[in-house]
């Protein structure tokens, strides 16, 4: 009886060991989602009055939360009874990775003038406008969070497609975890960044001052981690992206050993190349619809 409670203990930690492996390699690949809904959400974070940062962090952290719900059950259904739709979902998930990558870069090459949204700091709009527009601002965070929630669990799936059901779930849901309470805690400490350099500055006695030195860096870092985070997130996105094509496509898996090159740069430029084509292909469709509104 004993030796059987010794083995059941063993197999237990066998199992747990698995899935402590298991969800490194899931971190890894998706660290670049990650990195990218970092930078998204830091910046859709910003912006608000002071005493509304954390609020609103909230709200979508609630909402990151109710997505992640909606997510896993159907993830792991499809793992469970069709799951050659997860690979197919995968690089999808990878062509909008990468055309997310190329679009970024496309901006930064060639700007072009977007409206700019109503500010929410306005001193014209009433108490109840601004809430009206905070809420506005809320859903699509939500609405963007879903997005990369369904990219993050399918590329966390991806890791351990073939494993026990129950090590999937495990494994899955630690990553869902960390995607949730780990970002949305660094955007929190981003988005206080300045308000905690204000307070510095405030205390601060001395015109040279340690904390006012301090003070004055964490103001002018803000913006700077905020363009940072938004640069490795864009390499981050391409190169998550090409992983998956080298990985699930057979044409991109066959040609990658050819090219005597680091594998992260192959990954890279495959992701690049293909991003640039669906950029392409979407612009070119954009071109089309607008010319037949304008011929209606």
């Amino acid at each position: 009886m004993a030796s059987g409670f010794f083995v059941l203990l063993d197999d237990i930690a066998a199992i747990m060991d698995d899935v402590a492996v298991m969800s490194k390699i899931a971190a890894k690949k998706t660290a670049g989602i990650l990195g990218d809904d970092l930078a998204v959400n830091a910046e859709k974070a910003s912006g608000f009055a002071s005493s509304r940062e954390l609020p609103v962090l909230w709200a979508i952290s609630k909402g990151s939360l109710l997505n992640k719900i909606i997510i896993l059950p159907i993830a792991f259904l499809l793992s469970a009874f069709f799951p050659v739709a997860i690979i197919v979902i995968l690089v999808l998930g990878g062509l909008f990775l990468a055309y997310e990558g190329a679009e970024k870069i496309y901006e930064f090459i060639f700007p072009h003038n977007h409206e700019e949204s109503e500010g929410i700091t306005d001193e014209v709009l009433t108490e109840e406008q601004i809430l009206e527009v905070e809420k506005g601002k809320v859903k699509s965070a939500i609405v963007t969070d879903f997005i990369l929630s369904v990219e993050i669990v399918i590329i966390a799936l991806g890791t351990v497609i073939g494993k026990p059901i129950l090590q999937q779930i495990v494994v899955v849901s630690i990553i869902a975890v960390i995607a949730t309470v780990g970002v949305y805690g660094i955007v929190a400490l981003i988005v206080r960044m300045d308000e905690a350099g204000f307070k510095l500055i405030q205390i601060s006695k001395k015109e040279k001052s340690i904390s006012k030195f301090i003070g004055n860096i964490l103001v002018k870092a803000l913006p700077l981690v905020i363009k940072a985070l938004t640069v490795i997130g864009t390499i981050a996105l391409l190169l998550v992206a090409g992983g998956i094509f080298v990985h699930y496509i057979p044409f991109f898996h066959h040609l990658v050993p050819q090219i005597n090159l680091p594998l992260i740069i192959k990954e890279f430029v495959i992701g690049l190349v293909l991003g640039f084509l669906v950029l392409g292909v979407i612009n070119l469709f954009k071109i089309i619809f607008k010319k037949r509104e304008v011929a209606k």
